[in-house]
């Protein structure tokens, strides 16, 4: 006899793979379900700062989800490293701020949120070439090296028993009473209890492709294209993360770099293009000349779930009784998805949730 799992999730990256890890150890019998390989969209592709870009110029809801979560990181990397033996290379390496047209906001948001600031001497440049305006250093920032985060989430849930599709796509949902039943994927119809989009980019996509018919109440979520590069660097090259206007770059502990990233919306096409290989090329071998040493080795591109704001959505659904969604993360699916995921399973399993679920809801206002 199948026993009907009590969650089930549509999409394996990062927000699905903790939303699966936090409802199993709540108790719940977990099931989840990839149209492709798990961790290998916008989780894979990211760069993996634990930290957005200038989260002063943010909205609140984002801050929120972010401070949330890093109090959880370092426990979460410790406990994936000693369940699994694989390393996510969590290393709070510090970033870099170089220019800082709104220093005083920047100061306000690190004191009021306990982050530690201050301002970078001359010795942080020495080989770095950047105009500087009002920088800051942040020496507790961390970073987690992506796809290694990945990795050892998805043994961990091989570790937990939790059952894991991928190559499975979700084609249809057979519902009553706006309740769903089944849905149907193209490895068979499966029953249903409680179902969670964590879908990422494509679950704008999958709402109005399968939700219509039940509801008007769907999701703004769009991808929004994002291209990086990678330089084999040694280790000693850059010590800290940079943020340089509108990109950075990022040192990995083996002393690759990467450099990143692009904002494109250009629907769902990941295509890598000469002209972003170009402008991130000229502006890292700028930034660090040091990089004009170092073989270029990998450039791709991954796609972001776009919102208005960057705010996801986490919430379950206002007309379909056991449908919710944790997606829409834009460029900070890493840095939310522990408090994210924390919030969905507050919300679905009626726990006191560990912040103010408001903001996330579904037809709230932009």
């Amino acid at each position: 006899m199948t026993t009907t799992p009590d969650i089930t999730l549509i999409g394996g990256g990062i927000i699905g793979l903790l939303t699966a890890r936090e409802f199993h150890h709540a108790g719940a019998n977990v099931t989840l379900i990839e149209k492709n390989q798990i961790g290998q969209e916008s989780s894979w592709a990211g760069g993996g700062i634990l930290l957005p870009i200038y989260p002063w110029r943010q909205a609140p809801a984002i801050s929120t989800l972010v401070l949330q979560s890093l109090k959880i990181y370092p426990d979460l990397m410790a406990q994936l490293l000693a369940d699994t033996g694989l390393d996510p290379e969590w290393t709070p390496c510090g970033m870099l701020i170089t220019q800082n047209s709104d220093a005083p906001a920047a100061q306000a948001w690190c004191q009021a949120h306990n982050i530690t600031f201050s301002t970078p001497d001359a010795g942080f440049f020495d080989f770095l070439n950047s105009r500087t305006n009002q920088p800051l250093w942040l020496p507790d920032i961390a970073q987690v090296r992506n796809p290694r985060l990945l990795k050892a989430l998805r043994q961990d849930l091989r570790n937990k028993g939790i059952t894991v599709y991928e190559h499975c796509e979700l084609t249809a949902i057979h519902s009553h009473n706006r309740h769903i039943q089944t849905i149907g994927t193209s490895h068979g119809d499966f029953a249903v209890n409680q179902l969670v989009i964590t879908s990422g980019a494509w679950s704008g996509g999958l709402y109005q492709r399968l939700f219509t018919p039940l509801t008007a109440t769907l999701p703004d979520i769009r991808p929004v294209k994002g291209q990086m590069l990678l330089f084999d660097a040694t280790p000693d090259t850059l010590p800290f993360m940079v943020l340089d206007g509108d990109h950075y770059l990022i040192p990995r502990r083996d002393g690759k770099i990467l450099a990143g990233s692009t904002v494109e919306h250009d629907d769902f096409n990941k295509t890598t293009t000469t002209s972003a290989h170009d402008h991130l090329s000229q502006f890292a071998l700028n930034l660090l000349p040091a990089l004009h040493h170092c073989p270029l080795v990998k450039h791709w591109a991954g796609l972001r779930p776009g919102t208005a704001q960057g705010i996801p959505y986490i919430a379950q659904h206002p007309d379909i009784d056991n449908l919710s969604i944790n997606a829409g993360h834009f460029r900070n699916g890493l840095v939310m998805g522990p408090a994210s995921a924390q919030l969905l399973v507050d919300l679905v399993l009626k726990r006191t949730p560990h912040v103010a679920p408001e903001p996330y809801q579904f037809g709230r206002v932009e």
